[in-house]
């Protein structure tokens, strides 16, 4: 190893690259152009995914909606066009028949779906805010960031059709005095008195909603509008590492059978599956990344090959100078390693120069992505990723820096002396 930090070593590596700078400039750029293209793709499929987790931070990535629609095709009497309306039992029999199934929150709401917004003062102030009526499993589908002092809807509230709510950030600051503290204040929703329980942080998931949305307990929401057992949509989650597919079409159809629907009736419960689409993104993402890192090594290892190809045409103008040193005791492992160092070092330069100018184009992309309405985020490649890249590439490096050495230590002081 002691040839390594030998100063004569490198400097006759340096002259034999000075002899031919051009083309080593050009073999170099070979190589880290291919390092460059892992980098910048790698980073940027990250970037991809990064964003797509923070947007599903807020909601269950195994998660779907399921609602009520019209019926398509006659069954067992009834007529075609009939209206669905899902109920409490329903969530019960998919909570029971379906065991992939980790969580079901019915929900209700005013103010979507073409229902009118609550009617919301407090005081002098009033406004129009959607309510929703939820239970407490919601936030383990959708999980609610409830500022300190306050809480989410509980079990206990449900059991009692508590008049309780939790407000968001918006309706805070319109209903409530900017220094008064609004939990266990009340305000009216639809003439009703109501008191604030927790303010939740909004966030923007999967689902819909607004920094003004408030929440009260599902039974209240029942007595208040009157709504009897009836849902306006389930949020369902499913359990880690099941088919969301397989499950979402289990869910409708038994659905279908519960509510006396013809089995090939697809029209008559619609659904959105937000797993589904994550998992596409997610398999996107990684098919990204898979490129770029087939692409990244076919590009270095053509580089590399170039470098081993600049290294034979060096052996064959420095004949008479291999001779020379053999002539005059230089053995043929301190040849080879020459060479192979030679090959090395220029293999990891062209690998470090590509690192560094990939990492500026993340930043550049990252810095040109921050105000996008896009789910892009922080695009990085793991540190392990790029010393494997490296690792790989002085092996590559290695190898090929092999060829040129053997043909060096072939050639005989005798043969080369009477080379002109």
């Amino acid at each position: 190893m002691r040839f390594i930090f030998d100063r004569n070593t490198w400097q006759e590596i340096f002259g034999s690259i000075s002899k031919n700078k051009m083309r080593t400039v050009i073999t170099v750029v070979g190589v880290l152009w291919g390092i460059f293209i892992y980098i910048a793709l790698s980073g940027a499929a990250k970037g991809m995914d990064n964003g797509f987790e923070s947007m599903f931070e807020t909601i269950a990535r195994n998660s779907m909606f399921v609602w009520a629609q019209n019926t398509s095709m006659p069954n067992e009497g009834y007529k075609t066009g009939r209206q669905m309306q899902l109920k409490l039992d329903d969530a019960v029999m998919i909570q029971n028949r379906i065991p992939e199934v980790e969580y079901i929150a019915p929900r209700n709401v005013r103010g979507f779906f073409g229902s009118a917004p609550a009617n919301i003062g407090r005081n002098n102030k009033t406004g129009s805010y959607s309510l929703f009526g939820d239970f407490p499993e919601f936030t383990k589908i959708a999980p609610k960031k409830i500022y300190d002092g306050g809480r989410f809807i509980n079990d206990k509230d449900i059991e009692m059709s508590r008049k309780v709510a939790v407000i968001g950030e918006r309706t805070q600051k319109e209903l409530f005095d900017k220094d008064e503290n609004p939990i266990g204040g009340y305000f009216k929703i639809d003439d009703v008195f109501f008191q604030v329980v927790g303010v939740h942080k909004f966030e923007q998931s999967g689902g819909f909603g607004g920094d003004g949305d408030i929440f009260i307990p599902f039974s209240t929401f029942k007595k208040l509008y009157n709504t009897g057992d009836d849902v306006g949509w389930f949020s369902i989650a499913a359990y880690d590492n099941v088919d969301v597919v397989k499950v979402e079409e289990n869910i409708k159809n038994l659905l279908k059978n519960i509510h006396h629907v013809h089995p090939d009736d697809d029209r008559a419960f619609g659904s959105f599956n937000l797993g589904e689409q994550f998992n596409k993104i997610v398999g996107f993402a990684d098919g990204i990344t898979f490129l770029s890192l087939i692409v990244g090594i076919a590009t270095i290892f053509a580089g590399v090959i170039g470098i081993g190809n600049i290294l034979l045409i060096s052996v064959k103008e420095r004949t008479k100078e291999l001779g020379v040193r053999r002539a005059l005791g230089a053995t043929p492992a301190e040849v080879r390693n020459q060479i192979i160092l030679e090959s090395v070092f220029l293999t990891v330069i062209a690998g470090i120069m590509g690192i560094i100018l990939g990492a500026l184009a993340l930043a550049g992309i990252n810095s040109a992505t921050q105000d996008i309405d896009f789910p892009y985020t922080n695009p990085t490649v793991p540190i392990p990723y790029v010393i494997g890249a490296l690792v790989i590439m002085v092996v590559l490096g290695t190898l090929i820096g092999l060829i040129p050495a053997q043909r060096a230590v072939s050639i005989k002081p005798i043969d080369a002396l009477r080379e002109e």
